[in-house]
């Protein structure tokens, strides 16, 4: 009796290999798009934002304003600066080496000049502005949800201004955005966790 030979193109692995290179495809795609869409409006608003959000300054300045509202204020911004230190961590010291993408190329996608910001020497995955601009909203949000809303919509602004910028692919906002998100929820069940301990 023949035994049938396995159907390789049916296994795991090579589907999910050939998914992960269309989604790369896409990726690319939706990066070469945005850097070919004429914004002239929108391009020096979303270096200047892009640049703001470097090493986290508006989280920073936000924290200050929060802790200058009482000490719910001074929790929340507790909660979101804790998020930011343990998202950027994680993310910059073992994620970004890991990843090994190389940033995308803007010269060959003809990005805006009036867009550029600096290009980073890290690797491209997953955004590291997006990831803290995120958990600092995610942190807040915690112990303030309405203060949580309006930092969301700054971090999807801080998230987008990385592609606009022609820093980042798409596809690294998005898992930069997940990440924090993610981290920052465990960050702020943590502080929980010792906060209760201590009562």
């Amino acid at each position: 009796m023949e035994h049938a030979e396995p159907d390789r193109a049916s296994s795991p692995a090579p589907l999910l290999a050939g998914w992960l290179r269309d989604a790369e495809r896409v990726d690319v795609a939706l990066y070469a798009a945005v850097a070919q869409t004429a914004t002239p409006a929108l391009d020096r608003a979303m270096a200047r934002l892009s640049h703001a959000a470097d090493y986290s300054r508006l989280s920073l300045a936000s924290a200050a304003a929060l802790a200058a509202t009482g000490r719910r204020g001074r929790r929340a911004a507790a909660h979101g600066l804790a998020a930011v230190g343990v998202t950027a961590t994680l993310v910059n010291v073992v994620v970004k080496p890991a990843g090994r993408r190389r940033r995308p190329d803007r010269a060959a996608e003809q990005v805006p000049v009036a867009r550029h910001v600096r290009m980073p020497s890290s690797t491209s995955f997953p955004s590291g502005h997006a990831a803290a601009a995120f958990a600092f909203a995610t942190g807040v949000g915690h112990v303030l949800p309405a203060a949580g809303v309006p930092l969301r919509g700054l971090a999807f602004l801080v998230a987008w201004s990385r592609v606009h910028t022609g820093v980042h692919y798409p596809g690294d906002v998005v898992a930069g955005a997940l990440a924090g998100t993610a981290i920052a929820q465990l960050a702020s069940r943590g502080l929980d966790r010792r906060a209760t301990r201590r009562r």
